[in-house]
């Protein structure tokens, strides 16, 4: 018998008859003898209704006062469950985060959990109910709520695991696993019977949905073992684990993880002096903007033109930034591009074998894709290029790389 946290998203508690069956999913489990504690999202589309109300009132809300309105999503999802399984003669509980005691810091709609209180859902599992938590938010220690940024109710999930030592973590979502690439691009995609922390790391921070980015790095950091499941339909699903694949069994690359919403800006003719890029990248980082590639290109005449990518929403905040920049460096212009997306390919066992860049490389160089940026780490080779070669690049990729074959799961 094992302890077990489950994680329901959005979709999967989207109306009454989607919680039935929730609820009905996790009576099974506790007819097997687990001991079982579930976290719930909002339904789905009631985050977003809540935040439109809030705009149509204050154009910046207080960002306390939104982790109030916000976080009262969860709480009707956990009530209705619980209501749902003490109707199916399943003993359950429902709490807040507050309520569980899960501390956080006070950054609200982006609050980080800082220790959990195990007590009471230890008292409740004992007593043989099934513990219903809801995900995305938390409390201070002014007593305040707080919310955990959004996609928060992963973070939540593996958090209460870590707490309590649970056997598994799985997230329940509308896709039975992790996948080789988007089955919506490419339709022989597989899905991955296991992939480490580190690749499903890459693969969320380079633009797969699958999991929250937070909720990988803490379960790898706590070492808890997660499943991604599908709550639709039965299956084994993804496991993400710390262990690898034999070397001979590892495949060199394990998914093609790609993201549409990218944007480049390069200035031109910046002086090739020392402190150069500082002075560039320090405003944009007071503005609260993430830069991801970066590369610097020296020209014969002492000069160099910086390129880097943002997020696509930052594209104009960033622009505007620039502007001023060019005029205090002397720079001769700055130009913007949001037609261009990254395209990237994930693997441990690129660590153990050579030639993954050149491969790549000359499978978009065969299809007449030209690369404009390349970043590289141990386990990731990502490159930009024009958004409309996005899907033709996915695709060669996972042809060249042989991800359809059935030993890709």
């Amino acid at each position: 018998m094992a302890l077990i946290v489950q994680k329901y998203g959005g979709t999967s508690v989207g109306n009454v008859e989607r919680i039935q069956g929730v609820a009905q999913k996790v009576k099974g489990f506790r007819e097997q003898g687990h001991d079982v504690i579930v976290v719930v999202s909002a339904m789905s589309g009631e985050t977003n209704r809540l935040i439109g109300m809030a705009n149509e009132i204050s154009q910046r809300p207080v960002p306390r006062e939104m982790d109030v309105l916000v976080s009262t999503g969860e709480q009707v999802t956990i009530a209705l469950l619980a209501m749902a399984l003490t109707e199916r003669g399943c003993a359950a509980k429902s709490y807040t985060g507050g309520q569980v005691r899960i501390h956080t810091d006070s950054a609200h709609t982006k609050a980080r959990i800082q220790a959990v209180d195990d007590e009471n859902m230890h008292a409740d599992l004992k007593a043989g109910r099934v513990v219903i938590v809801a995900g995305f938010q938390g409390m201070d220690d002014n007593n305040n709520i707080t919310t955990l940024g959004r996609g928060g109710s992963d973070t939540t999930a593996v958090a209460l695991a870590a707490a309590l030592k649970a056997d598994e973590c799985q997230i329940y979502t509308d896709v039975d696993g992790v996948y080789t690439t988007d089955p919506r691009v490419v339709e022989a995609a597989r899905r991955l019977s296991k992939i480490t922390f580190e690749e499903m790391l890459e693969m969320a921070s380079l633009g797969s949905k699958i999991l929250q980015i937070r909720s990988v790095e803490f379960a790898g950091k706590y070492n808890v073992p997660l499943r991604v499941l599908s709550t639709f339909e039965d299956g084994p699903g993804t496991l993400i684990t710390t262990e690898e694949l034999d070397s001979m069994e590892q495949p060199v690359i394990s998914g093609i993880a790609f993201n549409r919403d990218e944007a480049k800006l390069t200035l031109l003719g910046v002086p090739d002096v020392p402190g150069v890029a500082a002075k560039i990248l320090a405003p944009i980082g007071a503005k609260n903007i993430e830069v991801d590639m970066i590369v610097q290109n020296v020209g014969a005449d002492q000069t160099t033109d910086f390129t880097f990518t943002v997020h696509r929403n930052d594209v104009e905040s960033a622009h505007e930034v620039l502007e001023g920049v060019a005029t205090d460096l002397g720079a001769r212009d700055v130009r913007k591009d949001s037609k261009i997306c990254k395209v990237s390919v994930v693997g441990v066992g690129m660590r153990s074998h050579a030639g993954v860049a050149s491969q790549m490389f000359e499978t978009l160089a065969a299809e007449g894709i030209n690369i404009q940026m390349i970043s590289t780490s141990e386990i990731k080779i990502s490159v930009v290029v024009d958004e409309k070669y996005l899907e033709l690049a996915v695709r060669a990729l996972h042809q060249a790389f042989d991800l359809a074959a059935e030993d890709a799961n």
